[in-house]
């Protein structure tokens, strides 16, 4: 299996600032590019460009406003986009798909149908201007994250007191909610505490109470499913938005290897008595083999061999099928043309014939 590499570029004009990206063709690489979903194009209005998914506005119905969401093949991580993993998109957009349907007796989410592997239509919602991070165990390469700030001396990290002597990857008493800024593309998330949020007007008091509580409640339903399924749930992401009618959404993606750490439960407390790593499934796989280069999000990064790439694939599947159940479905390669058929057949887009 070979991979590519997208880099971002500039946005246009129709969306915020964020990653259109191209494809760095390579010998190797041509053959590839129409497995590949790095960028797409609709005719629709209201583009915005992420650094994984690309949205367009979509006529309301009796319910609201709409938008439509392509996952794209881009893999990102320390803020940029690095390389499209083959299958990433769909992997990603089908476990959402799925984790939105097992989830809806917690908290409403955006999600409404999925017209195609990589497509999600969903209710529109204004994006909460933070991310809610639920952290399980003490880990992380990034400098934000729990374990380097706690290693460099913390004790008192985003309003939550630790205890001395923990070890990088040990799982915490509880879980924990550690929300961060969203940054602006090029930027870093800033960390939080709770009372931060409400004390500098990031999210209201009421509706703040409303996400923590399901924030934990998604998390502990996240780990009965990952247990079952012999993984742990180390820690995930959650993204919320408020609706036409002021409802708090669960939105964006849920529980994904993107948003999440997954570990092997079957060998965990083993290689943690040995001090190795987990067995990741989720693209901690990519943010620690940078880490051993040296990288931490800053410059640019090195090239890392194909076989971290190979690992971040099989990861990603392994998840997927091991948390639903099911076998990954192979699909035609993810083209726009593909996309812009079960669309027109959906009757999202006209049919020009």
């Amino acid at each position: 299996m070979s991979f590519v590499d997208a880099q971002a570029g500039p946005s246009g004009p129709t969306g915020p600032s964020g990653p259109t990206g191209h494809i760095a063709r390579s010998s190797s690489a041509e053959s590839l590019l129409e497995n590949l979903l790095n960028e797409i194009e609709l005719p629709l209005a209201g583009r915005r460009a992420g650094k994984v998914r690309v949205s367009w506005d979509l006529p309301s119905d009796s319910e609201g406003p709409r938008r439509l969401f392509v996952t794209t093949d881009r893999l990102s991580a320390f803020d940029r986009v690095l390389r499209c993993v083959p299958g990433k998109g769909q992997m990603l957009n089908e476990l959402s798909w799925w984790w939105f349907n097992d989830l809806s007796s917690v908290i409403p989410n955006h999600a409404i149908s999925m017209p195609d592997p990589n497509v999600l239509v969903a209710r529109s919602a204004t994006p909460l201007s933070v991310e809610v991070i639920v952290r399980r165990a003490i880990t992380g390469v990034t400098t934000t994250s729990l374990w380097q700030r706690y290693q460099a001396g913390g004790r008192k990290i985003d309003g939550h007191r630790l205890p001395d002597g923990l070890r990088k990857n040990d799982l915490l008493p509880s879980p924990l909610i550690t929300p961060t800024t969203k940054a602006e593309a090029g930027g870093h998330d800033e960390p939080l505490s709770e009372s931060d949020v409400v004390t500098q007007n990031l999210v209201i008091a009421p509706i703040w109470a409303i996400v923590r509580e399901s924030a934990l409640a998604l998390f502990d339903r996240g780990e009965q499913v990952a247990q079952a399924a012999g993984l742990v749930l180390a820690d995930t992401k959650y993204e919320f938005g408020i609706d036409a009618e002021g409802q708090v959404l669960l939105i964006d993606e849920v529980h994904t290897p993107d948003s999440s750490r997954y570990w092997e439960r079957s060998t965990y407390e083993a290689r943690q008595g040995l001090g190795q790593e987990p067995e990741s499934m989720d693209k901690e796989i990519v943010r620690r083999a940078y880490a051993d280069r040296g990288y931490r999000g800053d410059g640019t990064p090195p090239v890392l061999s194909e076989s971290v790439w190979e690992s971040v694939a099989s990861g990603y599947r392994r998840a997927f099928e091991r948390l639903t159940g099911t076998p990954l479905q192979p699909v035609e390669p993810p083209t726009q043309q593909r996309i812009i058929r079960a669309l027109t057949m959906h009757g999202i887009l006209k049919d020009e014939n």
